[in-house]
């Protein structure tokens, strides 16, 4: 119980740090004038008391946080954060409170899939609210927290390990892991600015800029039009969005090196960056000429930049389009969906498997067919030369198992529900993988409005599920966990 007084100090102190969001709303109510404004400063005065109070209340059990509280500090922080994200679209959009339960997780998990509709419409500083907690979700707010609150005696290392995917958890870029972690935030803010500034070179207005760019860089895929991008039918924002979506799908710790370094050379080195830019290249121009044989397109060209840019953006786990994609033929779609699984890498904002845990299983498969050759022969599992651990081994192996089982368990749940199966099973893919939007009733020309209350629940639990990449949310559901 004490442990659990204390994971509640946290979250109280969690909503504090977080309210400094709000002022992006604020300012947006105050140039714009839309009438948000009340709205916000009660949305901002719920947040301070809720975490004041949490706060005040626990003060005297602080005290230093073991594993086991880093992993219900986790799960607790996304889903109170997204509770109290949901008093704006309630008082000012007058959504219940599943739909905007539902929008506010998409946005910090990252997934983009959305209940509104008339976003071309919605109050500009409601768009923006959207997109902060999009961007807010992106790098994780237990990775702010821990880089701004280390005197708070929180067990940081735990709380990085529970909350950054990948191999990353194992691996400081600096000394101190409050360091490490303000060093990802530093990056992270220089590359959205950039983005910020390269959209608005190619045309955008300065506020599409912001909230596109905090959607890119969080791979959130929010945007402020229900066409998303195709509603400024450009390809010169259409290749900006593309570069800045796959340095989203980089290693955050691949980036510092080349700052580091000042060579561009650390992405070559990273086995997994390769994996990534040579499955985005070859998919892209694969399928551009697979649409083009069959006429989708007059021209290779033209079937190459939208096949790029949606079949990055979903790959990405972005979530982003400028058309209809779902009017191609059918392997095209599922193939952008199958690579949502498998292309982001660890340590970035992306989600699914990650491509190190695909080339590690890939060499394992290989490692089985040499055995079943030669039985004696010593060959271990290497990745960019380095060798990993079968303990890593076995544990991808669990992940995998455990990742696919959610996916069957949750289009079952859907389909029980009343839900066709293409449309379950695609939503399912889509918010594990946080990429936003599926096939059939949530394909890229409509969204989640037409959902049940029982289907956005399930769905809402599969995005938390994905961003915590299952193992840290499903081991709360244990008798293991529980016992003392």
């Amino acid at each position: 119980m004490r442990a659990l007084l204390s994971v509640t100090n946290v979250l109280g102190y969690l909503l504090l740090v977080s309210s400094v969001i709000y002022l992006l709303p604020l300012t947006c109510a105050l140039i714009y004038q839309d009438g948000t404004l009340l709205t916000f400063l009660i949305s901002v005065m719920v947040c301070l008391v809720v975490g004041g109070t949490l706060t005040l209340a626990t003060q005297r059990y602080r005290m230093e946080l073991k594993a086991r509280d880093g992993f219900i500090l986790v799960a607790l922080s996304w889903v109170l954060i997204s509770t109290i994200a949901t008093v704006p679209l309630m008082l000012h959009e007058q959504l219940s409170f599943t739909d905007a339960f539902f929008e506010m997780m998409s946005a910090l998990t990252t997934t983009g899939a959305t209940v509104m509709v008339g976003l071309d419409t919605l109050a500009p500083s409601i768009n923006l609210w959207r997109h902060a907690i999009n961007w807010l979700g992106g790098m994780g707010i237990i990775v702010l927290a821990v880089a701004i609150l280390p005197m708070l005696g929180v067990g940081g290392m735990q709380l990085f390990r529970a909350e950054v995917p990948g191999p990353i958890k194992d691996a400081k870029l600096t000394a101190r892991i409050a360091d490490t972690a303000a060093v990802l935030w530093v990056i992270y803010l220089v590359l959205t600015l950039a983005c910020i500034v390269s959209l608005w070179l190619v045309g955008m207005s300065w506020f599409d800029a912001i909230c596109h760019a905090f959607a890119t860089l969080s791979l959130g895929g929010f945007s402020t039009h229900d066409a998303s991008v195709g509603a400024f039918n450009s390809p010169a924002i259409e290749l900006v969005l593309i570069v800045f979506m796959v340095l989203a799908a980089l290693n955050f710790a691949t980036h510092f090196a080349v700052w580091r370094e000042r060579k561009l050379t650390a992405y070559w080195r990273d086995t997994e960056a390769r994996g990534v830019l040579a499955v985005l290249f070859l998919s892209s121009v694969g399928c551009a000429v697979y649409l083009w044989f069959n006429e989708i397109y007059a021209s290779f060209w033209t079937a190459l930049r939208f096949v790029s840019f949606n079949l990055v953006s979903i790959a990405t786990d972005c979530g982003f389009a400028n058309t209809d994609y779902a009017l191609w033929p059918i392997f095209v779609p599922y193939w952008m969906l199958f690579l949502s699984a498998i292309t982001a890498s660890s340590g970035s904002t992306g989600g699914g498997i990650k491509m190190i845990r695909t080339l590690i299983l890939v060499r394992q498969s290989g490692r089985e067919l040499t055995r079943l050759l030669h039985p004696s022969m010593a060959a271990p599992v290497t990745v960019g030369g380095m060798p990993i651990p079968n303990s890593v081994v076995v544990a991808i192996l669990g992940f995998i198992f455990l990742y696919f089982m959610s996916i069957v368990a949750m289009t079952f749940l859907l389909i029980f529900g009343g839900m066709d199966f293409v449309s379950a099973f695609t939503a399912v893919i889509a918010c594990i993988n946080n990429a936003g939007p599926g096939l059939g009733q949530v394909g890229p020309a409509t969204n989640y409005a037409s959902l049940t209350d029982f289907e956005t629940w399930v769905l809402s639990f599969t995005m938390l599920l994905g961003r915590l990449e299952v193992f840290s949310l499903l081991v709360l559901f244990t008798p293991q966990f529980w016992r003392k």
